[in-house]
C-alpha cells in the first residue's frame, strides 16, 4: 500500500472542503446587506419598474377626477331663439327673439360629498402607488434569490467538476503505475464527465435567471458572483409583525378606501333623491319690438324609479365593498403568519442543513484522503463527494431560502426599500 503523497494530491483532498460553499462565499453580517443589490440601484429599479409608472399615471388621473368633482358637473348654458308672430286680422307679421341663460346648481350638501369621493379617490391612487412599489419591490426580491440559487449551483458544480477531473488525472497516473485498475479510471472519468453535464446545465439557468432579473429590472447590475451572508433569527413575534404590516398595508389601504367610496357614493345618490333645480335668466323681444319680457325661472326634475333603484344598487355594492375589505384584512392575516412561520422555519432549517453539511464535508475528505493512501476504493470515494455535493448545494440553497423569508418580512413591514409611499 502506498502511503506517501504528493503535494498536488494533498492540494487536491484539502481542495474538497471548497464543497461547503458556505465557507468560501462571504459571510458577511448584515451591515450594508451586501447579499442584496445596492441601495441606489434598488431604489433606480423600483422607480423604473412598470407597475409603478402605471400607478403613477393612475395618481394623475385620480387627481383630475378631484378637480372634475370639485368643481361639479354642471355648466353655464346659453339658450336663444327666433320665432314670427303673424295678427290675422290686420295681416300683419311681427319679428320675435328670446334668449336665456341657465345653470343647474348643486344643492347644499352635495358638493361636499363630491369633494370627500374626489380626495378619496386621490387616497385610493396613493395606496396603490406605495403598494406597486411594494409589489415590485417583491418582484425584485424573489427574481434576485432566484438568481443567487441559479448562480450557486453552478458554482459549486463548477467546483465539483474541477475535483473530478483532478481526481481522474490522479487515477490514470495510478493506473500508470500500476496501483490502479482501468475500471477506476472509468469510473473516475465517467463521474467528471456526468458533472460536467450537470454544470453546463446550471449555467444555462443561471443565465436564464440573470435574463430574466435584467429584462425586468434593467437599473440592476449583476456582480461576477453571488455573495451570501449567514442569515440571522427573526425577532420578536408574530405579533410584532403582524401589527407593524398591517399598520400602513398598501392593499388594506386600497380595499379600506374604496369601502369608504362606496359609503359616500350611497350617500350622494340618497342626496340625489332630491334633485338639483336648474335656475335661469330669461329675455325676450316680442310684439316686434313693443314688448320687452325680462324674468327668471327654476326647472325641477321629478325623481322617478330610477333614482330609487340607483341607490339600492349602490348600497348593494358598498356591502361589497365591506366584505371585500374584511376579507383583505382576514386574507393578510393568514399571509402574514405564513411568512413569519416560513421565516422562523426557513432559519432552522438552514442551521440544521448545515451542521449537517460541515459533518458531511469533513467525512468525503477523510475519505478522500483514505482513498489517495490507499486506505479505500475509489467508488467509496466518488460515493462520499456526490453527498459532500448534494450537503453543500441544501445547505446553501437553505441559507438563501432562510435570508430571502426574512427579507420579505421586512420588506412587508416597510423596513427595507421602502418610499415615502410607504
Amino acid at each position: 500500500m502506498r502511503k506517501s503523497v504528493n503535494s498536488e494530491q494533498w492540494i487536491m483532498a484539502s481542495g474538497l472542503s471548497v464543497l461547503l460553499l458556505g465557507s468560501s462565499l462571504v459571510s458577511a453580517v448584515e451591515i450594508n446587506r451586501p447579499d442584496l443589490p445596492p441601495a441606489a440601484q434598488v431604489e433606480r429599479a423600483l422607480d423604473e419598474s412598470l407597475l409603478v409608472k402605471n400607478a403613477i399615471s393612475n395618481m394623475g388621473l385620480e387627481q383630475a377626477n378631484q378637480r372634475k368633482l370639485n368643481s361639479g358637473p354642471y355648466e353655464f348654458n346659453l339658450r336663444a331663439g327666433s320665432s314670427q308672430r303673424r295678427i290675422a286680422d290686420i295681416g300683419q307679421r311681427l319679428k320675435e327673439w328670446d334668449v336665456a341663460l341657465e345653470r343647474q346648481i348643486r344643492l347644499p350638501g352635495k358638493a361636499g360629498i363630491d369633494r370627500d369621493i374626489g380626495a378619496a379617490g386621490v387616497a385610493r391612487a396613493d395606496y396603490a402607488l406605495g403598494d406597486a412599489h411594494h409589489e415590485a419591490g417583491r418582484l425584485l426580491l424573489k427574481l434576485w434569490f432566484n438568481w443567487q440559487r441559479e448562480q450557486v449551483s453552478a458554482m459549486l458544480w463548477q467546483q465539483q467538476v474541477g475535483l473530478l477531473r483532478q481526481q481522474a488525472l490522479m487515477t490514470e497516473k495510478r493506473g500508470k503505475a500500476g496501483d490502479a485498475p482501468r475500471l477506476e479510471l472509468n469510473q473516475a472519468q465517467a463521474a467528471s464527465a456526468q458533472a460536467g453535464v450537470s454544470w453546463h446545465q446550471a449555467q444555462l439557468r443561471a443565465q436564464l435567471a440573470a435574463n430574466e432579473l435584467s429584462y425586468s429590472f434593467p437599473a440592476i447590475s449583476l456582480p461576477e458572483q453571488a455573495v451570501l451572508s449567514l442569515p440571522t433569527a427573526i425577532e420578536h413575534d408574530q405579533a410584532y409583525w403582524e401589527t407593524h404590516i398591517l399598520d400602513d398595508n398598501h392593499e388594506l389601504g386600497m380595499a379600506e378606501t374604496q369601502r369608504h367610496i362606496q359609503q359616500q357614493l350611497v350617500l350622494r345618490s340618497r342626496a340625489d333623491q332630491i334633485p338639483d333645480p336648474t335656475v335661469g335668466l330669461r329675455y325676450a323681444n316680442e310684439m316686434g319690438g313693443n314688448e320687452k319680457v325680462t324674468g327668471v325661472y327654476l326647472t325641477m326634475p321629478v325623481p322617478g324609479e330610477h333614482r330609487r333603484a340607483a341607490t339600492e344598487s349602490l348600497e348593494q355594492q358598498a356591502t361589497i365593498a365591506a366584505d371585500q375589505a374584511a376579507f383583505v384584512k382576514r386574507r393578510l392575516e393568514g399571509d402574514i403568519y405564513a411568512a413569519y412561520l416560513q421565516a422562523v422555519k426557513n432559519f432552522e432549517t438552514w442551521q440544521l442543513a448545515h451542521e449537517a453539511a460541515q459533518s458531511i464535508n469533513s467525512n468525503a475528505e477523510l475519505t478522500y484522503r483514505a482513498y489517495i493512501l490507499g486506505e479505500s476504493s475509489l467508488s467509496d470515494s466518488l460515493t462520499a463527494r456526490r453527498i459532500a455535493l448534494e450537503s453543500s448545494l441544501t445547505d446553501n440553497l437553505a441559507r438563501l431560502d432562510a435570508n430571502e423569508a426574512h427579507y420579505r418580512l421586512l420588506i412587508d413591514a416597510h423596513q427595507l426599500w421602502s418610499n415615502e409611499h410607504d
